[in-house]
């Protein structure tokens, strides 16, 4: 199962952090793994090279970190619209996915 953690700051999303496998299918033919691997680093990459904001972002292992240093502006809105999208993953392949939620 893929787990992803959003991380909240003054009620807004300042991070998250995607690792495992969705189990949908045999590892490389798993389409609910490429596509969460596919929104999460179009996320990062729309983040740090076409909004500029200022974030660390770290990928290893089957797992993907992003973090804002400030939970607010387009980082923000980003994170959000990768939860929906993960969300609606989830819903479409149920046991794929779980989403949780961190105050940090």
């Amino acid at each position: 199962m893929i787990r992803a953690v959003f991380q909240r700051r003054n009620s807004g999303l300042c991070g998250c952090t995607v690792k495992g496998h969705a189990g949908y299918a045999q590892n490389g033919q798993d389409i609910v793994c490429a596509a969460v691997s596919s929104a999460i680093m179009l996320t990062a990459n729309l983040i740090t090279e076409q909004f500029g904001e200022q974030a660390e972002v770290s990928s290893e292992d089957a797992c993907v970190r992003i973090r804002l240093r400030q939970a607010s502006g387009s980082g923000t809105l980003l994170l959000e619209g990768l939860l929906v999208h993960l969300q609606c993953l989830s819903e479409e392949y149920p046991g794929t996915i779980q989403i949780s939620y961190s105050e940090v």
